[in-house]
């Protein structure tokens, strides 16, 4: 029986996606579980195994052009069987149209499949509901972006901003302020200065997300300085004590692991900030889940460390170091990424002082690293030292935690950072 194979979703936030090779070509005889091919999503590559034995026939999906989910690209077909004419793809360039219009761009002709919203239940993500809420918007009267025709925030937002015959206003809409047409920032430079490059899928899927985050989650930030010099002491000590496996240390340990599960521990002690906001109810979790934001290129991930305040240091240390490496070389799975209680984004090691992060929803919150550096401080007698000082910013969702219950948590941590021989009973 012939076998379709479509453009799998492989991310929640996968509209589409994008075949960089192929490892059959037409007319090949294939295996079921073979490679058939590799995609490359808005955060990873990952391979395609074939879903049956057979001929490879129809193969539609081209290298290199964004194609929708559950759109066909090829079929199997076993010996002397045709591939159905009445499933037959259309052309692979016809399907590849809509998807070049990116998912957040100003929905100014969206498409919406008839199904989605027949029968009366809109299909639309939370924040839509809420947004639409606010503004007063019937989300029926909206066509959605997002995949399946489903609304997301973008489309309540670009609604709101548009004239009212897109949709039913019940009250006054915000003045409506017109959008910059999308090179109008080019009229400011010189023809020859520059080039263009166009923006990746990662590129705009960090675009959306921040934007949203940061226009529609309430942050406020809290600073918190942190003595390091006895975690550096018991770094050394545990790094020198680290037992041989082959030839070479079993660990090393950075600041960042010790970071990582100062901060897991202190969610732990905290277990009202380790939470996810969303527009019915409160999400209390069980577990600390702690993300970690790794500069890949062209953008940024953040595989998680799941169960993060029960493991040691070492095998935070070995699994960061295996979640780091395989997320620049785009190999993460997703179940690897997505999720998380809380966040920590180190930029210590470029020598930034101090800064503060964008929240990353589901998390509620996410703890901003600066460098630890040399500074003054005044011990208890009233004398001052020369001491190594870390400053961190902890990025709270007011939504979902108050200012004292943050002030708790940035303090636990600091005494976990303080303190770290706590860290190891």
């Amino acid at each position: 029986m012939a076998s379709e194979v479509i453009m799998p979703k492989v991310d929640m936030d996968m509209a589409t996606g994008k075949i960089s090779k192929w490892f059959f070509s037409e007319g090949d005889q294939v295996k079921k579980g073979d490679v058939l091919f590799e995609i490359e999503t808005d955060k990873a590559a990952m391979e395609i195994d074939a879903q049956a034995d057979g001929t490879l026939r129809n193969v539609t999906g081209r290298e290199g052009i964004d194609i929708p989910v559950g759109s066909p690209v090829a079929w199997i077909v076993a010996a002397g069987e045709d591939v159905p004419d009445a499933a037959a793809p259309p052309p692979a360039e016809a399907k590849a149209e809509p998807a070049a219009a990116p998912v957040d761009a100003a929905p100014v002709a969206p498409v919406v499949s008839k199904a989605d919203s027949a029968g009366g239940a809109v299909r639309a993500t939370p924040l839509a509901r809420r947004l639409a809420r606010d503004k007063g918007l019937d989300l029926a009267g909206l066509s959605g972006s997002g995949p399946h025709g489903r609304i997301v925030g973008a489309d309540v937002l670009a609604a709101g901003a548009a004239p009212a015959a897109a949709c039913a206003a019940r009250s006054a809409p915000a003045p409506a302020v017109p959008a910059p047409g999308p090179d109008a920032a080019l009229k400011h430079f010189p023809d020859d200065s520059y080039t263009l490059q166009a923006h990746t899928g990662m590129r705009r899927t960090i675009a959306r997300r921040l934007v949203e985050a940061k226009s529609t989650v309430p942050h406020f930030y809290l600073t918190a300085d942190c003595r390091l010099d006895a975690l550096l002491t018991l770094r050394t000590e545990l790094n020198a004590a680290a037992p041989s496996v082959d030839g070479a240390p079993a660990y090393k340990l950075s600041v960042n692991d010790m970071v990582i599960k100062a901060y897991a521990l202190a969610l732990t002690a905290t277990p009202d900030a380790n939470v996810s906001w969303t527009e019915e109810q409160l999400v209390r979790h069980r577990f600390v889940d702690v993300g970690v934001a790794v500069s890949v290129p062209g953008g940024l991930i953040t595989p998680i460390i799941r169960h993060s305040q029960a493991k040691s240091l070492s095998a935070i240390s070995n699994e960061m170091k295996d979640l780091a490496a395989r997320a620049r070389a785009g190999k993460l799975k997703p179940e690897e990424y997505q999720g998380g209680t809380g966040a920590v984004s180190n930029l210590g090691m470029f020598g930034v002082r101090e800064f503060a992060a964008i929240i990353n929803p589901p998390h509620a919150t996410i703890l901003a690293v600066g460098a630890g550096e040399r500074r003054p401080v005044v011990l208890q007698d009233g004398s001052i030292a020369a001491a190594t000082v870390m400053s961190v910013t902890l990025s709270t969702d007011h939504r979902a935690v108050d200012g004292a219950l943050g002030a708790e948590l940035i303090g636990r941590f600091r005494a976990f950072i303080e303190n770290p021989m706590s860290m190891l009973v």
